[in-house]
């Protein structure tokens, strides 16, 4: 889908609270579409006093969110600040249809047990981030629901199935001859639909949404509506630094991880992605991050200012005394030492196998990644490093560690 030039709009003079209102839309973000008129609508909401409504919209497909999700909450939230009416809409509807965005095969549509059971969490967890009292919640089932046949046939009618096929995953699927489901292109017309309903002026989402947010743009202008502007934010990458945070992948920070456990996955990071993380994940300002660089190119550690961005985070989510009992815990396991917090594990069956004793203490997923960490030194048992995959451990209890973060105290019995 083409990104037209900007339209003809009242020309307002841009002011330095406007300019820097952009700066802070820009900071990490992927694309900001089209700068021109959301400078024109900043400048129109400065001068009237009506604040902007800016809508971002999340399908309720899982009951948790991890860090990777809040990077666009972040932005939400710095909207927010500015004193703009930030819409958290809930898909309940659009999750009945299934999202294709980025995929190469249709995905199943959600039961609407599923949604109602996983929308009760979103918005807790969202509020860690955003100002709960000026936030407004929606759900899309509102105006989706009673549209009814006719209404989305009606719907269905502004769209063409050419461009729904510009879209880059439908194309590939097309070409590559995999099907695409007729109620697949329902998904971007209705959350199109949800900008039309809510008169949005800015909508934000991943860069996998680009092409739903301009079916919402095109959609106001049919409507005659002033069309919406659009904000990308990039996905973040995960612990590994190289796939995008994932759960599947193992390389995520939940939001609702233990304080010690988050410190810890976050100090894990290497030094070159600290700074991306900083950037789109931490609350203060370039100038100060900028300064940070210039403080590790004279020689700084980088440990502490990872530090400092393991403190925010957790306290973001947590408290600042939970942050702070977390640097204390970390420092504490660097020097060998036990966690306070450390899990009581009862188990049967001695003599049982030490990769077995990994996986049933919950330290590992499976006996292979137990043996896996042996291989590497990385299985402390009081304190000892274990080399023998073979070890049978008789009936007794034992401080057991993985790596640096994962600690049980386990009571054996016969």
């Amino acid at each position: 889908m083409s990104t037209e030039s900007s339209v003809a709009v009242p020309s307002l003079p841009i002011t330095d609270e406007v300019r820097a209102a952009l700066a802070i839309a820009r900071r990490g973000c992927d694309e900001l579409l089209i700068e021109d008129e959301f400078a024109q609508k900043l400048a129109r909401s400065t001068q009237t006093g009506k604040p902007l409504r800016i809508k971002l919209g999340l399908d309720p497909t899982a009951p948790d969110i991890h860090i990777g999700h809040t990077v666009v909450l972040n932005k939400m939230r710095q909207l927010q600040d500015l004193g703009h009416t930030v819409i958290f809409l809930i898909g309940d509807f659009t999750s009945l249809i299934g999202d294709p965005s980025g995929r190469n095969q249709t995905r199943p549509p959600l039961t609407r047990e599923q949604i109602e059971a996983n929308a009760k969490t979103y918005f807790e967890q969202a509020a860690l981030v955003l100002d709960r009292e000026k936030t407004e919640i929606r759900y899309n089932s509102e105006w989706s629901m009673p549209l009814g046949a006719d209404g989305m046939i009606k719907l269905a009618s502004r769209y063409t199935v050419a461009r729904m096929l510009e879209r880059d995953d439908f194309t590939k699927r097309f070409q590559s001859g995999v099907p695409i489901s007729i109620h697949e292109f329902l998904y971007p017309l209705m959350q199109g639909y949800d900008s039309v309903a809510l008169q949005s002026d800015l909508e934000l989402g991943g860069t996998d949404q680009k092409f739903n947010l301009l079916v919402g743009r095109e959609l106001q202008k049919q409507y005659g509506q002033e069309p919406q502007c659009i904000l990308t934010m990039p996905l973040l990458e995960g612990l590994d630094g190289v796939d995008k945070m994932s759960k599947s992948k193992n390389n995520y920070v939940g939001i609702s991880e233990k304080p010690s456990d988050m410190f810890g996955k976050l100090m894990s990071i290497s030094d070159t992605l600290m700074w991306r993380y900083f950037e789109l994940l931490s609350f203060r300002s370039l100038e100060e991050i900028a300064d940070f660089k210039r403080q590790v190119q004279a020689g700084r550690n980088p440990r502490e200012l990872k530090v400092l961005l393991a403190q925010e985070i957790v306290a973001r989510f947590h408290s600042q005394a939970d942050a702070q009992r977390a640097l204390e815990d970390f420092n504490h396991r660097a020097k060998g030492g036990v966690p306070d917090d450390i899990a009581e594990i009862a188990l049967s069956g001695a003599p049982l196998p030490i990769g077995q004793l990994l996986k049933q203490a919950s330290l590992v997923p499976s006996t292979s990644e137990a043996l896996r960490n042996i291989e590497q030194s990385g299985v402390k048992i009081d304190g000892t490093t274990i080399t023998d995959k073979g070890l049978k451990l008789e009936a007794g209890v034992y401080v057991v560690q993985v790596g640096k973060r994962r600690f049980a105290r386990v009571t054996l019995r016969a």
